[in-house]
């Protein structure tokens, strides 16, 4: 990192991760192009997990190359007093893996549904009957994290 007075520690880095409305995932496609898309994610422990469907383009980079980098935006304020913005932010490097055993699909979705909708989890049991088999699961295993802010002095 280029401004290490702006570099915050691995903790912190997860706090970002764990609060971010949604992330960017970043691969490679099968013409070496780069491809990112927005996704919502839950972490449990060192791992990052999303829900998508059995096919598509994303799928098709994490199935070609497994190496993944991961943005993370935190809080954001624009200054109107001078050109420049306080914002927090995290970058994961790591492994992708889809998930296959039923039992770690579900608590993987339920880590998600109760980050993301926990109002609704009453619904849960129902949904997971209906949507586990046409729904995958990926889990990214967090090699790196770098955590970035910054912040008015």
């Amino acid at each position: 990192m280029r401004r290490k007075d702006r570099q915050m520690p691995k903790e912190w880095a997860l706090e970002i991760v764990d609060k971010c409305q949604w992330a960017t995932l970043a691969t490679i496609d099968a013409d070496g192009m780069p491809y990112c898309v927005s996704l919502s994610m839950a972490r449990i422990d060192d791992c990052l997990y999303f829900h998508c469907a059995k096919s598509g383009k994303k799928t098709d980079c994490l199935r070609l190359n497994d190496s993944v980098c991961i943005s993370c935006v935190g809080d954001v304020k624009r200054l109107d007093d001078e050109f420049s913005t306080l914002y927090e932010s995290a970058i994961i490097f790591g492994k992708a893996y889809e998930v296959t055993d039923d039992m770690q699909k579900i608590n993987a979705l339920r880590a998600l549904c109760q980050r993301h909708t926990p109002l609704y989890m009453s619904h849960f049991d129902e949904e997971i009957k209906r949507s586990l088999p046409i729904t995958a699961v990926w889990k990214i295993k967090i090699e790196s994290i770098e955590g970035k802010s910054k912040r008015r002095i």
